[in-house]
């Protein structure tokens, strides 16, 4: 049997040793653009990563090369398998929305996003009914000028804010989760295909939909009685990610969630998967500082592509095999048994 870490895992995850060669497309990846994500997991290092999250915040690779010379010599890969043995899973993908938005409900700025109300009964209210609730009116952070954006900011839990000024300068905040009303969730777009109302659920198309019908909008989106509120925060770095489930910001490209019960919180991964709607190789290193309830499994992650429109378009065309490897530090290992 292969040596296992000594430091404690979550259960019941299947973990086979192997080789650096096992891991395809090993050596070719760009390791130091992976780098900054590593150091920011090491910020909250887990247990057990002390010793190599302190090596690695002295180490100033100066190339790939020498990146992987480090992480082979402190790390051993170990290749992820669900509990009936399966070495392979699915990858899909994710994103931060980013919105036009308005401070004043003014032109196409009609759609507002909401504080968390103080008063839990309040906060209990439908999405049916809050627009007719004159105590919400106080709690409207911002407005937007597409409902469906709104809906899937909504259902990512953060993102983007863009707002011009007096003086016409843009200006970006981030609003992130603050709590929702315990209302259960519904599909809007499933209602709107499932009647005929749209042929595809493309973001285009939804705001297409909208701008056609305005007075079959509201309707629509109270098929889904949940509203998930949120609050503003500055964004000092247009460059930061929103922070994910470790506490850290997630680096486009290079952070996955993953499900806590198989894989630790800011473990390095080799992902072998593919480019959406490709068949081109998409292997690289990539960090575990994210979760999702929607995210089972020993070899599934959800890959965290960025924000704006880009993003948007790979994120939902993200839905490929997905082959994983755990990296683990040598320092950790114990004797074989």
């Amino acid at each position: 049997m292969p040596t296992v870490p000594a430091t404690p895992r979550p259960a019941p995850p299947r973990w086979v040793a192997v080789d650096w060669n096992d891991l395809p497309g090993w050596g070719n990846d760009d390791l130091l653009a992976a780098w900054p994500a590593l150091l920011a997991s090491c910020q909250r290092p887990a247990p057990g990563w002390a010793e190599f999250c302190a090596r690695a915040a002295l180490q100033a690779p100066a190339d790939p090369l020498e990146a992987t010379v480090f992480l082979m010599k402190h790390l051993r890969p170990w290749q992820l398998a669900g509990d009936g043995g399966q070495t392979t899973g699915l990858l899909t993908g994710y994103f931060e929305p980013q919105l036009a938005a308005s401070r004043s409900r003014q032109g196409a700025f009609q759609w507002p996003l909401h504080a968390l109300p103080s008063d839990p009964v309040l906060r209990r209210t439908p999405r049916r009914d809050i627009d007719a609730n004159p105590r919400f009116t106080a709690l409207e952070l911002a407005y937007v000028d597409d409902p469906f954006a709104l809906l899937q900011l909504q259902i990512q839990g953060s993102g983007r804010l863009v707002m011009r000024d007096a003086s016409g300068a843009e200006r970006i905040s981030r609003v992130a989760y603050a709590g929702h009303n315990d209302q259960p969730f519904q599909s809007v777009v499933r209602a709107l295909l499932d009647r005929g109302e749209i042929s595809d659920a493309t973001p285009r198309t939804l705001s297409d939909w909208a701008r056609r019908n305005p007075a079959k909008v509201r309707d629509a989106l109270a098929v889904n009685p949940r509203v998930v509120y949120f609050r503003e925060e500055a964004l000092p770095k247009a460059t930061q990610g929103p922070r994910g489930a470790q506490g850290v910001p997630l680096t486009p490209g290079r952070s996955v969630a993953i499900d806590r019960a198989y894989i630790a919180l800011g473990t390095p991964l080799w992902l072998d998967s593919s480019e959406p709607l490709s068949t081109t190789p998409m292997r690289r290193l990539v960090l575990a500082q994210d979760t999702g309830s929607a995210i089972q499994g020993a070899v599934r992650a959800d890959f965290f592509w960025g924000w704006g429109d880009e993003a948007a378009q790979l994120a939902g065309r993200t839905k490929q095999a997905l082959r994983l490897w755990a990296l683990w530090p040598v320092e950790t290992l114990g004797p074989a048994p």
